[in-house]
């Protein structure tokens, strides 16, 4: 019989070969969800950014920056059927000049179901749009918006039947001319024109205010945030500003500084040499729940708490309308200050009232690879859960002729749809970098109801497997309708994480812990609800 010694009695050497076989296996775990490129090709495609019918989820468009040689355009890719195909192509086939087409693709969707796609004009020259009457089949000439030096736009739409713009579409960006402020435009008839550029911010001495996003607030408020970026090294974003329109984007209420950050953004993260940046991205809850109308805005940041001294995902948060804004709230739930890297981060609140980030992360990885996660969080912020969705990892790399050193694109995209999420990224494990994405029922991540059975007792089992090694289920019984905590305590009593706080019905539960980040050791987790709490305890070994 083949005997296997004990972990305790080998000798250092056989342990850290031990060590090393666990870490090469745990990092071959696959993720919980399938990938697929949106578009297989030979081009490059960078930026993924994707939106929703306002009224048939089943039709999505999304768009990236792509690049062939010389040619830029963007990328236009449609699903009729809730992301089950996806078609499209590499180039937005306008019949004008290429020359009109250079990337920071803004897909919009408005009322009547008309795609129009926003985006630079070639190397920070100029900003235009086309629009689309046939669901992306042909497209119109390319409709100059503005000439000159400009940077960065995002366009967002006004989907709010109750609001007076129903309908309008807007376009924010940042005109790069002292004071380099955040300007805006607007169409009210899909896309055929667009109004003057309106300046919205008067911008700060010594800042340049940069990676402006938009969305439309439940009372068709126009909502624009954007980065207070230094111009002087190290350039990163020191503060978050905000304006908020109330007229359908003629005037503006702005505060250039409603939160301090201390953003990434460098020309040169390592070890990958790739330029990364912490501009801030909005979204609004819309799902008629309990924080409804409530603002979150996500940013990338170090340095500065809750940030570690490595790139973070931080989330604030506003339940007035952008009047006032909470204190920040570190997102990533690895350790802190342990030298791994989260950036890009998208976020999307779903119509549950979930928030839901996407963003790379490189926690499980003891090389240079790079994966992809999703926060959610169901209460507002206050507590998080992560997930890896990647099914194969990659060595991000600048792209060439994407404009700027060690450009590997400036963002990736999320949006709910269909009650799945969507997550797109731009990932060059297959040899040139491509869009992927996945289809995410949230039943498929975290909290699962397995049993419609209503127990009779409060029971919490005890983890499986365990010992574990990285991941390990927790299954407990809740015989009432009551707010459920499940948070897990290290040896010395110490809280590392929560993975439950939200009331829940009765059922039988199965929750997922993912301790890839954390060092082996015992730990306790311990549930409570109502007057109840049960603690068991669980061992981690690597």
């Amino acid at each position: 019989m083949l005997r296997i010694k004990s972990y305790h009695t080998l000798n250092p050497a056989v342990k850290i070969s031990v060590i090393l076989l666990i870490i090469f296996l745990a990092n071959l775990l696959p993720a919980q969800v399938a990938n697929y490129r949106i578009h297989p090709s030979q081009n490059v495609q960078i930026e993924p950014t994707i939106v929703r019918h306002p009224s048939n989820p089943l039709y999505m468009f999304a768009s990236a920056y792509t690049i062939s040689g010389s040619f830029r355009s963007e990328g236009i890719y449609f699903t009729t059927d809730g992301g089950s195909t996806w078609f499209g192509s590499d180039t937005c086939n306008t019949g004008s000049s290429s020359s009109n087409h250079g990337g920071d693709p803004g897909p919009v969707i408005d009322k009547d179901g008309r795609y129009i796609l926003t985006h630079q004009g070639g190397f920070i020259v100029g900003m235009y749009s086309n629009y689309s009457t046939d669901f992306g089949s042909s497209w119109s000439n390319t409709y100059q918006i503005a000439s000159g030096d400009q940077d960065k736009g995002t366009s967002g739409t006004d989907d709010e039947p109750l609001s007076p713009y129903y309908g309008r579409t807007y376009l924010v960006w940042t005109r790069f001319l002292n004071p380099f402020p955040v300007v805006s435009s607007y169409t009210s008839n899909g896309g055929v024109s667009w109004t003057a550029s309106n300046q919205i911010n008067a911008g700060v001495g010594g800042f340049l205010s940069l990676g402006a996003d938009i969305k439309v607030d439940i009372n068709g408020n126009v909502c624009v945030c954007w980065a207070g970026t230094l111009t002087s090294s190290p350039q990163n974003e020191k503060y978050c500003g905000f304006g908020i329109s109330t007229n359908g984007g003629v005037t503006w209420t702005v505060n250039e500084n409603i939160f301090n950050t201390n953003g990434v953004k460098t020309s040169s993260l390592q070890p990958w040499n790739i330029r990364i940046n912490g501009y801030p991205h909005i979204d609004i809850d819309k799902s008629g729940g309990a924080r409804n109308g409530w603002i979150y805005i996500v940013t990338g940041q170090k340095d500065l708490l809750p940030a570690g001294s490595d790139p973070d995902i931080i989330l604030n948060r506003s339940t007035d309308g952008g009047i006032t804004w909470s204190s920040s709230v570190r997102v990533n739930q690895d350790p802190l200050n342990n030298g791994k890297v989260q950036y890009f981060p998208a976020i999307t609140v779903d119509d549950k009232g979930g928030i839901n980030l996407l963003y790379y992360d490189n926690r499980n990885i003891s090389s240079d690879s790079m994966d992809v996660f999703i926060s959610r969080s169901t209460d507002g912020g206050d507590t998080w859960r992560d997930y890896r969705i990647n099914q194969n990892r990659f060595r991000p790399k600048s792209v060439t002729g994407a404009g700027g050193a060690g450009n590997q694109g400036d963002n990736i995209g999320m949006v709910f749809s269909n009650n799945k999420l969507f997550p797109l990224w731009m990932d060059d494990h297959t040899g040139i970098y491509q869009i992927w994405y996945a289809a995410i029922n949230l039943k498929e991540i975290g909290v699962t109801s397995i049993s419609t059975e209503i127990p009779d007792q409060f029971i919490l089992k005890q983890n499986y497997p365990n010992p574990f090694n990285p991941a390990t289920k927790i299954v407990y019984d809740l015989p009432f309708t009551g707010n459920v905590n499940l948070k897990i305590y290290d040896a010395l009593g110490k809280e590392v994480t929560s993975l439950v706080n939200e009331i829940q019905n009765p059922g039988t539960y199965s929750v997922e812990w993912n301790a890839a980040g954390f060092p082996s050791g015992i730990y306790f987790y311990r549930i409570s609800a109502g007057d109840f709490t049960l603690e068991r305890k669980m061992a981690l070994v690597k």
